[in-house]
C-alpha cells in the first residue's frame, strides 16, 4: 500500500489516498479497502494479484469487472476483454515478464496471438515499444502480427519497424546556438551514467545533467546548456557499476553562430523586390543554400497584404532564408506562412493586424460570417507548417485582428502569435526551432487564443517535436495557453522567459517523448479576460499518450492558482515530473503548489519552496518523499520579501541541490537560515463540486433543489434537500473540514454530515444553524445572509475512513419563505503529522510519574485513588480522582503532548486539563472519554480496554505558561464499574526548527530570470 502526503501549514502527515472496493461476484477477490493506482496498469493489476493471493482466472476476473477499476481508468479492453485480460495477467504474474508471458499464451493459442500483443502493449503503455522490441528480438511471433497488434494499441508505424531497440544510429548530437542535446541509443534503463562537457580548446571538465531514460526510443538523453554561440566542445559519457567507471565515450560539437551565413549575391532589400500585396517567394525565385542562405532586409518599406491574401509573406517550402527589420501587417489567415520549409531565420520582424474578425458572435465565440460552420481559430502571426530549423529573434507579434473567447463559452478560439509544426517530411530538418528574445502580446480586452500554439498536440510529431529552445521571451495575454509544448518534447528547452495574463502558463499536456525542461522562467499573475486562472505549468497524459519526462528547474512563480497541476488528456492526468529548486507561491485558497491527482511513482520533487498566502502555509496535493520542501516554505516572513523580489530571487540552497549545468550558481554564502526538515500541514483540496457526482441522501432529500455557482466552489440548496458527494477519506485525530456558510435564516436543520452509507447516523450530523433541536450543534452559524467560515475539527469527534460528505438543508415544514443556504470553499485538512516521527523532536523525556509530586486537584479528586505503574511510566486513576503533576513548561506554537491512554469505558469524563492554578478552567480542559457532554470533546477515545494513541497539537491552542498537568477520571455518580483510566507514556514534542550546522556546505541560486523584457 502507498503512502501519499498533502501539506500544508505546522504538521506533515501521511494519507492513504484510496480507491473503496467491495467484494464483486462470487469470486475469492478480496478487494483491499485502500488502494493508490500509480505505475501502469500491468504493474499495478499484477501487485494486487499477489496481494490478493489471486490464482484462478475467475478470481482476476472478478477484480476487473469491479467498476472502480474500469471507470478510474477508462480502458475498454477490461470491458470488452476482460477473459483474456485476466488471463494474460495470470501468466505475466507467474513469469515475472511481458514478453516471455506473451510468448507462452501465444504457443498455448496462437489464434489469438495478436491479442495476447495488443493487450499487453496497453496494460504497458510506456513500456510498450519495447515489449515490441523484445517480441521481434525472440523471432517467435511473425513481424505482420506484431505490427498489427501494434497498430490496433495505438503505436505510432514509424516507431515500430525497425524496431527502435534495434536502431542502427548509434547516437545522435544535435546542437543549436546555446545547448546542445544528446541521445545514445539502444540503451537500458537500468544502465547508471555520469556526462561532462568543456569547450574543446579547455582541460578542464565541467559536470553536466546526467542522461534520463527515454522508454519511447529505448534511449538515454539529456541537454547541455548554457553554451556559447560557434563554439567547439567535447562531451563526455561515463558508464558506472558501483561508482566505478565501466565504459567511456568521448563526443564532439560545435554550437551554432549567432546568425546564419549569407550569399552576397542574395541580398535583397525590401523595396527592390516587393510592390504591395502578398510577397511570394516562390514566386520571386528567392531560395539560399547551406553554404549561402538568402537575405530580405527592410527599408522601411512595410508589406502590406490585399484583403483576399491570405498571409502577407508567403514563404512556401523555400528555404535557407533569412528575414531582417521587416514590418508586416496583414494577411486573411496569417501574417507570414511556410509550408514544407527548412532553415527559416526572422530577426527584427514588426507583425500585426493579421487575421480575421469575426462577425458572428454565436454564444461567446467569433465566426467569420453567417455562413461559418467552424468559429475564427488558427489565425496566426508566423505559421510555420511542416517546417523545421527555425530561429524568430527579436521580434514583436502583437494586435491580431481577432480576439479570442474564454473558457465560460467553451474551448477558446481566436488568434495566436505563432503556430507551431515542426515535423518536416525530412527527419534531418524537423524540429530546431530557437525562439529568442521576442515580444509576443496581446492587451487586456483583446487577447490571444495561445500565444505560442502548437499543432497535433496529441502526437510525437506535434508542436516542436524535438531539440528546440524557446528562451528570453515576454509572452503575455491569452485566455487559454501562454505557450504549449504539448506533442514531442524531446530535449524542448523552455527557460529565461516572462509569462503573465493567460488562463495557463506552460502546457506540457501530453510530453510524448522526453526530455524537456522548463527552467528559471518568471510566471506570474495569471489570469484570463475574466481574471480566472487554472496554473502556471498544466500537465498530463502519460498513459493516454506516453510517455516523456518534464524536468522543472528553478522557476519563480507567483500565481493566484496552482503552481503544476493536472488536465486530462483523453480521461488520463497522470504526469511525470521531476521538479527541483522551484519557488512557488500561490494566492488563493484552494491554489496548489502540486496538484498531482495520480501520483505517478516515477515522479521526484526535492527541495521546492511552496507556500500559499490564504493558507500562510504550504499546500500541496503530491508523494511526499524525503527533501520535498526547501525549509523557506515555513518561514512565512520570506514570502513578502520573495513576492516583491520582481522577476528573480536569490535563494539559498544547500550545495546538493545544486543542478548540474542548470542551476545559476551565485557566489556562496553562510545561511544560518538554511533549516533542517519542517513539518507541514496537509489538505484535500477545495471540493468542486463540478468535478463529482451529486446524489440525493438517504430518504432524506425530498423535493430538494440544488445548483452550483462560482465555477464550481459553491454548492447552494434549496427547500428539503439533502444532497450527498463520494469522499473517500481516512480521519485521524487531527483532520479539520473548512467551510464557508451562508443562509437566508430559514430551516430546522443547516449542516454536514460525514458517512459511511447512505443511511443517517445523528452524531455524525454536525448542525450549524436551523430550529430543530440537534445533539451536535457546537458550530453555530449566527447571522442571516452573511458568509461565516466554520472550522469544523472533525478528527476530535470521529476517526478512520468515511466515504462521502452529505450537505443538509432541512425543511419539512415549508413556510411562506423557501429555505436555501449556500455552502462554499470546502476544504478537509490535517493540522499535524501523527506518522513521520523523524520531523518531531523530543523536548522533554518521558513523563516519570514516580519521581514527581501527584497531588490532588482542587476540590475534584474525591476518591484520591490511583497507581504508579510499568516503571513510572504510567498513572491509572480509579473513580473519581483527579491528579495534578508538576510541570514549568512554555506552551510554543510548535508544541504537541502525546501520551498512550486506556480506559474501561465507565465514568463521566477521562481527559487532561492544562492549569497554571489549583482552580479547574473549563476551556483548558480537554475531554477524550465518558459519558459527560464538554465543550472540548477533543478526542473520542474508541477501543475500551486498549491503549490508544493521543497526540494533540495544544501548541494551536495559545496556552502559553502552564506549570502543571491535570490528569482526570471524573466519576461522580458511580456505577457497578469502577472508573478506570490509564495515561501512559507522557511526553512533549517539539517540531524541529533547528537550524542546519555551521559547516554545512550552502549556496545561493538564481531563480527566474534576470532580466524584464
Amino acid at each position: 500500500m502507498t503512502q501519499l502526503r498533502k501539506i500544508m501549514g505546522l504538521g506533515t502527515h501521511f494519507i492513504v489516498i484510496c480507491l473503496v472496493l467491495s467484494l464483486v461476484s462470487c469470486a475469492q477477490f478480496d478487494a483491499p479497502k485502500r488502494l493508490s493506482i500509480k505505475g501502469q496498469p500491468g504493474d499495478y493489476f499484477v501487485k494486487q494479484i499477489k496481494e490478493q493471493h489471486l490464482s484462478s482466472q475467475q478470481e482476476i476476473v472478478a477484480m476487473l469487472q469491479h467498476p472502480h477499476y474500469q471507470s478510474k481508468k477508462t480502458k475498454s479492453y477490461l470491458v470488452k476483454e476482460v477473459q483474456d485480460t485476466a488471463m494474460l495477467l495470470n501468466t505475466i504474474s507467474q513469469s515475472q515478464d511481458v514478453s516471455q508471458a506473451v510468448t507462452r499464451l501465444s504457443a498455448t493459442q496462437p489464434n489469438k496471438t495478436e491479442k495476447w500483443v495488443s493487450l499487453a502493449l496497453q496494460l504497458y503503455p510506456i513500456d510498450a515499444y519495447q515489449v515490441v522490441d523484445q517480441l521481434y528480438a525472440s523471432a517467435t511471433i511473425q513481424e505482420s502480427t506484431l505490427e498489427s497488434a501494434a497498430l490496433s494499441a495505438g503505436l505510432e508505424p514509424s516507431r515500430i519497424f525497425p524496431p527502435t531497440a534495434s536502431s542502427d544510429l548509434e547516437y545522435r548530437i544535435v546542437p543549436l546556438i546555446h545547448s546542445a542535446s544528446l541521445t545514445v541509443y539502444n540503451q537500458y534503463e537500468e544502465s547508471t551514467t555520469r556526462l561532462w562537457f568543456k569547450p574543446s580548446d579547455s582541460d578542464r571538465w565541467l559536470p553536466a545533467l546526467s542522461l534520463q531514460w527515454e522508454p519511447i526510443m529505448g534511449a538515454l538523453s539529456g541537454s547541455i546548456v548554457r553554451l556559447q554561440a560557434d563554439t567547439a566542445y567535447d562531451i563526455k559519457l561515463e558508464y558506472l557499476d558501483n561508482a566505478e567507471i565501466t565504459e567511456e565515450h568521448l563526443y564532439s560539437f560545435k554550437t551554432r553562430p549567432n546568425s546564419p551565413p549569407i550569399d552576397p549575391e542574395k541580398t535583397y532589400y525590401l523595396s527592390d523586390i516587393y510592390t504591395g500585396g502578398q510577397l511570394n517567394l516562390t514566386t520571386l525565385g528567392i531560395e539560399g543554400s547551406e553554404d549561402g542562405w538568402a537575405l530580405i532586409i527592410g527599408d522601411g518599406t512595410e508589406v502590406i497584404a490585399g484583403e483576399d491574401d491570405s498571409s502577407a509573406i508567403n514563404i512556401g517550402s523555400q528555404s535557407y532564408i533569412m528575414f531582417e527589420n521587416i514590418t508586416v501587417k496583414g494577411g486573411r489567415r496569417f501574417a507570414i506562412s511556410a509550408n514544407e520549409a527548412h532553415h527559416i531565420w526572422i530577426r527584427g520582424c514588426d507583425i500585426s493586424g493579421y487575421g480575421r474578425t469575426g462577425e458572428d458572435m454565436r454564444n461567446g465565440v467569433a465566426y467569420e460570417n453567417s455562413e461559418s460552420t467552424s468559429p475564427i481559430n488558427y489565425d496566426s502571426g508566423i505559421y510555420l507548417a511542416k517546417t523545421g530549423v527555425v530561429t524568430v529573434e527579436d521580434c514583436a507579434i502583437h494586435s491580431p485582428n481577432g480576439k479570442a473567447n474564454n473558457w465560460a463559452s467553451g474551448h477558446p478560439n481566436g488568434p495566436n502569435a505563432m503556430l507551431v509544426w515542426a515535423y518536416h517530411p525530412t527527419e534531418q530538418y524537423r524540429g530546431q526551432y530557437i525562439i529568442r528574445n521576442n515580444r509576443f502580446y496581446g492587451n487586456p480586452d483583446h487577447r490571444f487564443n495561445d500565444v505560442i500554439e502548437g499543432l497535433r498536440n496529441f502526437r510525437r510529431d506535434g508542436s516542436f517535436g524535438r531539440d528546440s529552445a524557446i528562451y528570453n521571451n515576454y509572452l503575455a495575454y491569452a485566455n487559454d495557453d501562454l505557450i504549449e509544448l504539448d506533442g514531442g518534447q524531446s530535449n524542448v528547452l523552455f527557460y529565461d522567459n516572462e509569462l503573465t495574463q493567460g488562463y495557463v502558463g506552460v502546457s506540457t499536456a501530453p510530453n510524448m517523448l522526453g526530455p524537456s525542461y522548463i527552467f528559471n522562467n518568471y510566471i506570474h499573475d495569471l489570469g484570463d479576460d475574466r481574471g480566472k486562472d487554472w496554473t502556471a505549468i498544466k500537465m498530463g497524459g502519460l498513459f493516454a499518450r506516453p510517455a516523456g519526462i518534464t524536468n522543472l528547474f528553478e522557476n519563480f512563480i507567483v500565481v493566484n492558482n496552482n503552481g503544476v497541476a493536472r488536465s486530462g488528456v483523453e480521461g488520463d492526468s497522470t504526469f511525470w515530473l521531476n521538479a527541483q529548486n522551484n519557488i512557488i507561491i500561490s494566492k488563493i485558497r484552494g491554489g496548489r503548489g502540486i496538484y498531482d491527482k495520480e501520483f505517478y511513482e516515477g515522479s521526484v520533487f526535492k527541495n521546492n519552496l511552496i507556500f500559499n498566502t490564504t493558507y500562510g502555509a504550504s499546500y500541496v496535493d503530491a508523494t511526499i518523499d524525503d527533501d520535498f520542501y526547501h525549509p523557506w516554505s515555513e518561514q512565512s516572513d520570506k514570502i513578502d520579501e520573495i513576492i516583491d523580489a520582481g522577476s528573480s530571487f536569490k535563494l539559498d540552497i544547500e550545495d546538493r541541490f545544486i543542478i548540474p549545468n542548470f542551476s545559476k550558481v551565485l557566489p556562496s554564502e553562510s545561511s544560518p537560515e538554511l533549516s533542517s526538515s519542517f513539518a507541514k500541514t496537509e489538505i484535500k483540496g477545495l471540493i468542486n463540486f463540478n468535478e463529482i457526482e451529486i446524489s440525493a441522501f438517504d430518504n432524506q432529500d425530498r423535493n430538494g433543489q440544488y445548483r452550483i455557482e462560482d465555477s464550481g466552489d459553491t454548492l447552494v440548496l434549496a427547500g428539503n434537500a439533502w444532497k450527498s458527494i463520494d469522499f473517500p477519506y481516512t480521519i485521524n485525530m487531527n483532520t479539520v473540514i473548512q467551510l464557508d456558510v451562508n443562509t437566508n435564516g430559514v430551516g430546522e436543520i443547516i449542516g454536514l454530515g460525514i458517512e459511511n452509507d447512505n443511511k443517517l447516523t445523528s452524531s455524525r450530523l454536525f448542525k450549524f444553524a436551523g430550529t430543530q433541536a440537534w445533539s451536535q450543534d457546537t458550530f453555530k452559524y449566527n447571522q442571516a445572509n452573511t458568509f461565516k467560515t466554520i472550522t469544523l475539527p472533525i478528527g476530535q469527534y470521529m476517526a478512520g475512513e468515511i466515504n462521502r460528505l452529505v450537505f443538509v438543508l432541512d425543511e419539512d415544514k415549508t413556510g411562506s419563505k423557501p429555505a436555501e443556504v449556500q455552502f462554499k470553499n470546502v476544504s478537509v485538512y490535517d493540522t499535524i503529522n501523527e506518522y513521520n516521527r523523524g520531523l518531531l523532536q523530543a523536548s522533554t523525556s518521558i513523563l516519570d510519574f514516580s519521581e514527581g509530586v501527584i497531588t490532588s486537584f482542587s476540590n475534584q479528586d474525591v476518591d484520591n485513588n490511583y497507581e504508579i505503574t510499568d516503571a513510572g511510566t504510567s498513572l491509572s486513576l480509579f473513580g473519581n480522582t483527579w491528579k495534578s503533576v508538576a510541570i514549568n513548561k512554555t506552551i510554543s506554537p510548535r508544541t504537541i503532548l502525546e501520551f498512550e491512554i486506556k480506559t474501561n469505558g465507565a465514568g463521566e469524563i477521562a481527559g487532561i486539563a492544562f492549569e497554571n492554578d489549583n482552580t479547574l478552567t473549563n476551556s483548558r480542559l480537554y475531554k477524550l472519554s465518558g459519558s459527560q457532554q464538554w465543550s472540548n470533546d477533543l478526542f473520542q477515545y474508541s477501543n475500551i480496554g486498549e491503549f490508544e494513541t493521543v497526540r494533540l497539537p495544544i501548541g494551536m491552542l495559545s496556552l502559553g505558561e502552564i506549570n502543571r498537568l491535570v490528569f482526570i477520571m471524573d466519576d461522580d455518580k458511580p456505577s457497578e464499574i469502577q472508573a478506570q483510566a490509564t495515561f501512559s507514556n507522557v511526553r512533549f514534542y517539539e517540531l524541529d526548527s533547528s537550524p542546519a550546522p555551521q559547516d554545512a556546505s550552502a549556496s545561493s541560486i538564481n531563480i527566474g530570470i534576470l532580466n524584464n523584457h
